[in-house]
């Protein structure tokens, strides 16, 4: 292995700072990355919008949350990760929930149950330390695997938006600004310093304002027909407990299916995906830290109709691939809406659920295609207890031959693609988990057969040595 190792180990800042030093330290860095490129960072913190906006939009003209709540809430998730990890950490919705929600027409109360049982789940397995030894025993390439499986789930999703739509009609929403928004990303490609998906979004915003006003204020997609519940206002929060029914159906149809993903992609991969993307500077966020975040999150938000948030590997993808750098990105869309939720509410959904699925489309593209990238990373990313004996000048670490080498990456990338086909083919990435450590251990059994002969072996001539001689 030590011809795949490299040195990729979080900066230890984190843990030699004190609390106060560290939000120091990150502060500057948000304030500094602004600074210098103040045009990439708003560009990132729209990067994510292609996740959020349909599920949010669908769940709130579901009934299944309250639209003000969930600005109000993951709009100050947002700013407190910023100011905490410096990473531009997303707040996406969990996406199981959000499709059990949406296909069954979960009520509030059912859907913040959901959210609840999810956010106790969390917390237990953050407090009892068995996010850390997840983090300790899944290997890397299972953990490639789900991020790659998440990436490409993300270009079949975009192609699921774009698909459905016609050549020219209608002139607001078309393959054709679907063409001509991909033709932009290849120039930003191109041109690093072009903040494309503010861009876009402003132009999609103009669209969307053009296309809601002869509408009169009502929302129209697909075969649904519904008006805003309620138009713009002051926020008032309202306390709502669900009832045994809603925990039931909460727990037992949402909560359980969201859990590995949660667990897998929102933690694990976000902060192996962390690592990767700012190996310097800020440190990764621990499974720990980022377990508390979003099981705090949950615990507050949904006792008030906030619809169950998380962190997941393809939003913070995105939102670097769109230019964020740090933390001040997210700080920025946080704030933007903290103030919707705190004074629009349900008065922005004629105009967000008129932004073209074109675009959308093309957003959510980018960022799956940025997501899978990391792919190839496999083979120079060592797992956890690699790292441990290399640090450490274990005296079991061997040099391997170059047939060894080839031998390993070959198997890594077996692993990752058998995760990856596993995550895909049963749209579940507990299923790709659980394909991918069977495939990587039965790797090892001939490997654990061999040094089992090889021990027995030396036991025997040990044995003849020691035995006396006859005669």
């Amino acid at each position: 292995m030590d011809g795949l190792r490299r040195q990729n180990i979080p900066s230890p800042t984190k843990s030699s700072m004190s609390i106060r030093e560290h939000l120091r330290s990150i502060h500057r860095h948000n304030v500094h990355t602004l600074r210098h490129a103040p045009l990439a960072e708003l560009s990132g913190s729209l990067g994510d919008l292609g996740t959020l906006l349909p599920l949010m939009i669908a769940m709130a003209m579901n009934g299944s949350i309250d639209l003000p709540s969930t600005l109000v809430f993951s709009g100050i998730t947002n700013i407190i990760t910023g100011v905490v990890f410096g990473v531009p950490l997303p707040v996406q919705p969990m996406k199981a929930i959000a499709s059990v929600a949406i296909s069954q027409h979960l009520s509030n109360e059912e859907t913040s149950a959901a959210g609840l049982v999810m956010g106790f789940a969390v917390l237990l397995l953050s407090a009892t330390g068995l996010l850390r030894w997840l983090h300790r025993v899944v290997p890397v390439p299972v953990v490639k695997g789900i991020q790659v499986g998440a990436g490409l789930a993300l270009v079949i999703s975009a192609g699921s938006m774009i698909l459905p739509l016609h050549w020219t009609a209608p002139s607001y929403d078309n393959r054709l600004w679907a063409i001509a928004a991909f033709i932009l990303l290849v120039i930003a490609a191109l041109l690093p310093r072009l903040p494309y998906a503010l861009v876009v979004f402003a132009f999609g915003i103009i669209v969307a304002a053009v296309a809601a006003a002869p509408a009169g204020g009502a929302w129209e997609g697909g075969d649904i027909h519904l008006k805003p519940i309620r138009g713009a206002g002051l926020w008032h929060p309202e306390l709502r407990v669900p009832g045994g029914s809603a925990w039931k159906t909460g727990a037992i149809d949402a909560a359980i299916p969201q859990l590995p993903l949660t667990t897998l992609n929102s933690i694990l991969a976000v902060t192996s995906l962390s690592a990767t993307l700012f190996p310097d500077y800020p440190p990764a966020p621990s499974t720990t830290s980022i377990g508390l975040s979003v099981a705090i999150s949950n615990l507050i938000g949904c006792w008030f109709g906030a619809m169950p948030i998380c962190h997941g590997s393809g939003g913070l993808a995105a939102q670097y691939r769109f230019g964020a750098r740090s933390g001040a990105s997210i700080i920025i869309l946080g704030a933007v809406k903290l103030v919707l939720g705190l004074f629009a509410g349900y008065a922005i959904l004629p105009l967000v659920a008129r932004f073209p699925q074109s675009l959308l489309g093309i957003m959510v593209l980018a960022a799956g295609v940025e997501l899978a990238k990391v792919g190839q990373t496999v083979l120079n990313t060592p797992d956890v207890w690699e790292q441990v004996e290399a640090d450490h000048g274990s005296s079991t670490a061997v040099q391997n031959t170059p047939a060894d080498v080839e031998r390993e990456s070959r198997e890594r990338w077996m692993v990752m693609l058998i995760t990856v086909a596993g995550c895909l083919a049963f749209k579940n990435d507990a299923v790709g988990f659980l394909a991918g450590m069977v495939w990587y251990w039965a790797l090892r059994v001939p490997g654990w057969v061999s040094k089992l002969r090889h021990r027995r072996g030396h036991g025997s001539i040990r044995l003849r040595h020691d035995s006396p001689s006859r005669g």
